[in-house]
Formats: C-alpha cells, sequence, structure tokens
C-alpha cells in the first residue's frame, strides 16, 4: 500500500443478525483495492464495527457500498440495543493514515456525505474534522438531537435514521468489563473518567449493561491517545471499581490499535478479551500488503 493510505471505521447499527452483518463485510470487502482490516459484532451492543483501508477512492467506495447494504437491511423501527445510534450506518469516520492530511481526508468525508445523499436518500450530519458547524464537531452533541442534518433533511429516513460522517485522527475504543450486574456503579464510574465531567481529558465514557453476559461495561473513546493513553484510562476505571468494591473482569478492544498506543506499559495488564498481532493497525496494514 503506496502512496496516500486512509483507514475506515464504519459502526453500523446491527450486531446480532449475522446475514446483515455478512452483506455488509462482504460488501465492503468486494471493492477492489480495500483492505478489509477487522470486523466485529455486539449483541448487546447491537453493533459491528468494521475496519478496512486502502487509497482514498477505493476506501469511499468501500464505504458507500457497506452504507448500502446497511439502509437496505436494517430498521431502525425495529432496533433495540444499550449503544446510543441515530442511523442504520451510524458513524463513519475516514482516518488519515500515511501520505495523506487531516483536512484531505474530510474532503474524502464531504465526497461520501453527498453520495450518501444522492445514492441513497440519508441525511448527513458532518463531525469532527469534517464539520460544517462547530455544534455538530462533537459526536455526542450530534446524538444529543435538535440539530438539523447538513445535508437532506429535516426529517430523518423512515428506517435508516441519519448518517453521521467525519474525519479524525486515530481513536482507540475500548471497553472494562465489571463483575457487577450494577448499572448505577457502571455510571458513575464513566463520569468520573470522562472528560466532559472533569475527568480524564480527551476521554468519554458511559455505563451500560450487557444483558446476555449480566454484567455492566464502562465503554470508552480515547480520542487523544497521546494526551490520555490506554494504561492510564483503564487503571482509572480499575481505581473507581475498587473503591466499590467491584472487580474488573476483563477489558475488550473494539477495532484495532495503533502500535504507538501500546508503548510504556504491558499489555497484559490490560487484560485484553481476544488480543494479539491481529489488533495492531501496523502489522494488519502490513499484512494485508503482503
Amino acid at each position: 500500500m503506496d502512496g496516500q493510505l486512509i483507514e475506515c471505521v464504519p459502526n453500523f447499527s446491527e450486531g446480532r443478525d449475522r446475514r446483515v452483518v455478512d452483506a455488509i463485510v462482504r460488501a465492503i470487502a468486494g471493492v477492489a483495492g480495500v483492505a478489509l482490516l477487522a470486523h466485529e459484532s455486539d449483541v448487546d451492543h447491537n453493533r459491528s464495527v468494521a475496519t478496512f483501508a486502502g487509497e482514498p477512492s477505493s476506501v469511499l467506495e468501500g464505504a458507500l457500498r457497506g452504507i448500502e447494504q446497511a439502509v437496505l437491511r436494517i430498521d431502525l423501527r425495529r432496533h433495540d440495543g444499550v449503544h446510543p445510534r441515530i442511523g442504520a450506518a451510524d458513524v463513519v469516520p475516514f482516518v488519515p493514515v500515511g501520505g495523506i492530511t487531516l483536512e484531505q481526508t474530510a474532503g474524502i468525508a464531504h465526497e461520501a456525505g453527498q453520495e450518501i445523499l444522492r445514492q441513497l436518500g440519508v441525511p448527513v450530519y458532518f463531525y469532527e474534522a469534517a464539520a460544517l458547524r462547530p455544534e455538530c464537531r462533537r459526536l455526542e452533541m450530534v446524538r444529543r438531537g435538535g440539530l438539523a442534518p447538513d445535508l437532506g433533511g429535516p426529517g430523518m429516513h423512515p428506517s435508516a435514521g441519519a448518517c453521521i460522517v467525519g474525519a479524525r485522527n486515530f481513536l482507540i475504543a475500548f471497553n472494562v468489563n465489571l463483575r457487577s450486574d450494577d448499572l448505577n456503579a457502571a455510571r458513575a464510574i464513566a463520569r468520573r473518567v470522562r472528560a466532559s465531567a472533569g475527568g480524564l481529558p480527551t476521554v468519554k465514557a458511559i455505563g451500560v449493561p450487557l444483558p446476555s453476559r449480566g454484567i455492566v461495561q464502562v465503554s470508552m473513546n480515547l480520542t487523544d491517545f497521546g494526551t490520555v493513553g490506554i494504561y492510564e484510562a483503564f487503571q482509572a476505571v480499575e481505581r473507581e471499581a475498587r473503591e466499590r468494591g467491584i472487580e474488573v473482569e476483563a477489558a475488550e478492544l473494539v477495532g484495532l490499535i495503533p502500535k504507538k498506543a501500546l508503548e510504556g506499559g504491558d499489555p497484559a495488564s490490560l487484560r485484553f478479551q481476544d488480543f494479539g498481532p491481529h489488533r495492531v493497525l501496523e502489522d494488519r496494514i502490513a499484512q494485508a500488503a503482503s
């Protein structure tokens, strides 16, 4: 993979129907020039995440084909899950990897948004570096409601809602599972660690139940791992849980993690489920290139 290289990490509001998820993943992987790096689903979140990379035009086409399948197959009127969402193809971030700037990547996000509305009739919000309005820059502000879409609308697509498209730098998404069914405790811990409540800078966190497992979870996004890394965030959750007499069961990585984010600590200390080189972004890209 030479020249310009970008990554796309779309989140789809389906994590239970394997046929739907497989159709979305096949559509993405079927585009020439796309390297599918990872995909995973969670039944409680009722959400699936795909990670793929390639040169910009291929990744753009892969994203559009995956979104098309999501719009055709997912009906939010019958959807339930613990993760916040406003769309069948809920969030579609494009990430610069090499040979391309964040500003150029935002241009690709804008092109994607135009095509989503034109081809599929789904309204679009732009967020992060692709935001056209300051009030839409943060994902949680868009999800909060009350803002008109940047493209299309003002009403949502009847079954597919809206799509939030953006450009951002690397983000680490990971969950810390607690050996408890106390949802109030998980939410309290999330409030203590997230930036918006005065916790750790650049950390987003929510507490959610996992009914299929009978436990609760602190679900986090680290939007700048150079400011607050994965070890610091994990330790903060573990400390808050211990103060409440709760043990940490394990951590779950969602998608891939840059190699640099693992420096300065031992990944084994995070008690990750299913961790290895296949979870490291650079290793997966190198494997795909070979």
